[in-house]
């Protein structure tokens, strides 16, 4: 079998795919940053083979990705360092082309679209985005697909929208969850009425798996949407369904992400992309239905079941007098 390479693969849309590949009894590769992390979500698979690289380097990209046939790649950068994701994919994109990798899939973001000009958004959708780290984004992509039309190496997108899911921290849901559990409130973004996807990460992985072995995947971008619409507001209410109690919730806008900003550069950057809180973005993923058949996809209330049963749950500390 091919080899298979999943760059960044420490995070959870990483080990979503890990888990599909090795349900299949496939081989593959684990590159990151940190051994130590590698080692803690893959070492006990012995179908991973974990390789560690310096992403600013070429040459270690190369190194990373000497035998393999299909590179995933999902790297990540700091929230207020989105300026270096056309730079990291051109330096993948060089080390990948000299190794000799045939085939790049990409797990992208509707962040190059800008503002939705219709619902559902399909791939044809202008890409127009208003904002910094839409660019960005779009220049990643712009760098890979010239590859492909250049004929360097054969390349394709998989569009998400936010995720998820067990253990996922960064979904916009991770803080009502873990209210859910173990009370407290729940800082959430808003509004939270507004109409939204989210797309379950153990859902991603068996998608990505098929797309690695469809040759006409590539060469375009593909949508993955989530189980349809729905907002924050109806899955903060199943969370309070299943666990029988109202959650305390402190929402904020716009107005509230600018002034934590002052102190917080995750937050900060959140302010310019809140239209998509505001402004609904639904995407329509027919065309890679049609493509590869049909997707499973776990409905809301068990997706969020199955988060919740994944929250630790906080130890009560009972002080006995003696």
């Amino acid at each position: 079998m091919s080899k298979v390479a999943l760059f960044g693969a420490a995070g959870v849309i990483g080990q979503s795919i890990a888990a599909a590949l090795g349900a299949k009894g496939r081989p593959y590769r684990v590159v990151g940053r940190s051994e130590a992390s590698l080692r803690k979500a893959f070492a006990t698979d012995p179908l991973a083979e974990i390789v560690t690289w310096n992403p600013e380097s070429p040459a270690s990209v190369r190194a990373a990705a000497e035998g393999v046939e299909t590179l995933v790649y999902m790297v990540g950068v700091n929230y207020w360092q989105f300026e270096l994701h056309p730079e990291l994919m051109r330096k993948t994109l060089e080390g990948a082309v000299a190794a000799g990798v045939k085939h790049l899939i990409l797990i992208g973001t509707v962040y190059p679209y800008g503002r939705a000009q219709s619902n559902p958004v399909r791939e044809e959708h202008p890409r127009e985005p208003h904002t910094f780290k839409g660019r960005m984004r779009k220049a990643q992509e712009d760098l890979l697909m010239q590859a492909h039309a250049d004929g360097r190496i054969r390349a394709t997108v998989l569009r998400l929208p936010d995720f998820y899911g067990p253990g996922v921290e960064a979904s916009l849901l991770h803080r009502a969850a873990l209210a859910a559990v173990n009370g407290g409130t729940a800082d959430m973004l808003g509004p939270l009425d507004r109409p939204h996807e989210f797309v379950f990460v153990p859902d991603v992985g068996p998608v990505v798996a098929r797309l690695i072995d469809t040759p006409a995947a590539f060469g375009r971008i593909w949508h993955l949407a989530g189980a349809g619409a729905t907002t924050q507001r109806e899955l903060v209410a199943e969370m309070e369904r299943l666990t029988g109690h109202k959650l305390q919730l402190r929402v904020a806008g716009k107005t509230m992400l600018r002034l934590i900003g002052l102190f917080n550069p995750f937050m900060r950057e959140m302010v310019e992309m809140n239209y998509l809180m505001t402004e609904p973005l639904i995407m329509d993923d027919s065309a890679l239905q049609q493509l590869i058949g049909p997707i499973r996809k776990t409905p809301y209330a068990e997706g969020v079941r199955q988060m919740l049963a994944a929250i630790p749950r906080a130890r009560t500390l009972c002080a006995t007098a003696v």
